[in-house]
């Protein structure tokens, strides 16, 4: 199993990085990019056998170690 996180920051904390993303892609010419919100995506490969124990897991591994859950939000997907 193969879990698939995707970890940004919650809408109301500043994100200078996503701000120069954007900012960089007018000058570039694409100006139809108003905003832009960097985050990052990990992938864990699972021993588990049984997704709602793989759920459970990778949940606690966003809560304790993988997110700062006081300004960033995640979800993730568990695939086979």
């Amino acid at each position: 199993m193969k879990a698939i996180i995707h970890i940004g920051l919650k809408s109301g904390v500043l994100d200078p990085q996503g701000r120069t993303i954007a900012r960089s892609l007018s000058h570039l010419g694409f100006e139809n990019v108003t905003a832009a919100r960097q985050g990052k995506t990990i992938e864990l490969e699972l021993n588990n056998t049984d997704k709602t124990t793989a759920e459970n897991e990778v949940k606690d591994m966003c809560e304790k170690l993988l997110a700062n859950t006081v300004i960033e939000d995640y979800r993730f997907e568990i695939v086979d």
